[in-house]
C-alpha cells in the first residue's frame, strides 16, 4: 500500500500535532482528577494512542466494540454492542474516544448508556467531525478536524476493514459507471 489512496486530507504530522493540543487540553480540563479513556474499537485505536500519550493525568483506558455500519458505507441506525467495558465507570470521568462523529446515533446511544451506568461526567474526543450528517443533537468536546461529506479512510478509519493502516486521512471517491 505504498501508493496514496485518494487525496490526503490530513497528514500524520498534522494529526499528531492536533493530538498533542487535545491531550494538553484534557490535562488542563481535568487537572487533579482521574479520567477513563474509552476507545471505540476498531477505528479509534490510532487516535486514542496519540491522544493518551499527551494526557498528563491519573488515567486508565478501556475499550468497547460497537457497530452500526457493518460492511456498508451508510450507518444502519441500529447500535449493537459487540464488546462491553471491563471497567466500572460509576462516579468516573469518562472520555469516549472515537474516530469520527458522523450521524451521532452511536455516540448518542453510548452517552445514554454511560449515564445509566452512573458516570460522573461524559465527554467525547473525536479525530474527525462530520457535522453535515448529524441526525441527533450531539457534539464532541474535543475534535481533531472537521470534514466534509466524504467517506473517510485511513488512520484507523476503514471501508470493509481495509485502509485502517494508512498513516494519513484520505477518502474514497464514489465510482461512476
Amino acid at each position: 500500500m505504498s501508493d496514496v489512496i485518494g487525496s490526503v486530507l490530513y497528514t500524520r504530522e498534522q494529526i499528531e500535532t492536533r493530538a498533542q493540543e487535545i491531550g494538553k487540553q484534557i490535562t488542563e480540563d481535568y487537572k487533579g482528577e482521574k479520567v477513563i479513556l474509552v476507545g471505540i474499537l476498531r477505528g479509534a485505536v490510532m487516535w486514542m494512542s496519540d491522544v493518551m500519550k499527551n494526557v498528563d493525568l491519573d488515567m486508565t483506558i478501556d475499550f468497547m466494540a460497537v457497530s452500526s455500519y457493518g460492511s456498508s458505507k451508510k450507518s444502519s441506525g441500529i447500535v449493537k454492542i459487540n464488546k462491553d467495558l471491563d471497567t466500572n465507570i460509576e462516579d468516573q470521568n469518562v472520555i469516549i474516544v472515537e474516530d469520527i462523529v458522523d450521524s451521532g446515533i452511536t455516540l448518542n446511544y453510548l452517552v445514554g448508556y454511560f449515564e445509566s451506568r452512573g458516570a460522573k461526567s461524559i465527554k467525547i474526543c473525536s479525530l474527525l467531525n462530520k457535522q453535515c450528517n448529524r441526525k441527533v443533537d450531539l457534539s464532541a468536546t474535543y475534535v481533531g478536524f472537521e470534514v466534509d461529506d466524504l467517506f473517510i479512510i485511513g488512520y484507523g478509519l476503514d471501508y470493509d476493514q481495509r485502509y485502517r493502516n494508512l498513516p494519513y486521512i484520505s477518502y474514497l471517491e464514489d465510482e461512476e459507471d
